[in-house]
């Protein structure tokens, strides 16, 4: 994402070359709606961009769990702007003017730490959960869940087999939120529930009344 046009196509171009599949966003705006609708596996992020800037858009991405790793590229290089970045989120932070050759390096780099910190897939079950993606299947088919739903989801098969009592649910999902209620999260599970196990599926997710709920595979008396 990168504001210059000439050096936006500069990069689109090497990138290319390199083998590499480039999506070029001109603006922040832009930048955000794309990061929402498709899954990269590196970013190239331009501090001054308009609308939304390089900063702003790295917040955005880890506020909304948005993990893709970020390196920024950016002309602003003193201190406190690389020390900005870096606490935003970014992996790695190149100033201009810069080496294209150690572009190619730096992005290398980038994706192999991010790569080698992945969190391990979830399972129970036929049920399957990838914390890196967020993406979730069942029986090999495709989940499509809100970020709610899935917030919930994770941490309850992050505590597979055993009780999550609601109080914990709640807390971790919408934090100190006095306006949030026991009815609310028993809405959000049955939506959940609904998308988990219908088809006659065999039913995973479970409610241990007074208590919690829990995800497992057999049933326990």
């Amino acid at each position: 994402m990168e504001d210059e046009p000439r050096m936006l196509e500069l990069l689109r171009r090497g990138l290319t070359e390199e083998g590499h599949a480039v999506f070029c966003a001109g603006d922040g705006n832009q930048a955000c709606l794309k990061l929402r609708e498709q899954e990269f596996d590196v970013v190239i992020l331009d501090v001054m961009l308009p609308k939304m800037s390089g900063f702003e858009l790295a917040l955005q991405m880890r506020t909304e769990k948005n993990a893709t790793p970020v390196l920024m590229l950016t002309a602003r290089d003193s201190v406190p702007d690389i020390v900005h970045g870096l606490e935003l989120g970014a992996d790695d932070y190149m100033t201009k003017p810069f080496s294209f050759h150690e572009l190619l390096l730096r992005l290398r780099a980038v994706k192999r730490r991010a790569s080698e910190s992945q969190p391990p897939k979830l399972q129970v079950g036929d049920l399957w959960l990838d914390p890196s993606t967020r993406q979730v299947s069942r029986g090999g088919e495709a989940i499509s869940l809100t970020r709610t739903e899935y917030n919930l989801l994770e941490r309850l098969m992050s505590n597979a087999g055993t009780v999550v009592p609601r109080d914990m649910l709640i807390l971790s999902v919408w934090g100190r939120k006095p306006e949030i209620e026991d009815n609310t999260l028993d809405a959000f599970m049955r939506l959940l529930r609904h998308k988990v196990d219908n088809r006659g599926r065999k039913r995973l997710i479970r409610t241990v009344r007074g208590v919690g709920y829990t995800v497992r595979t057999e049933v326990r008396e």
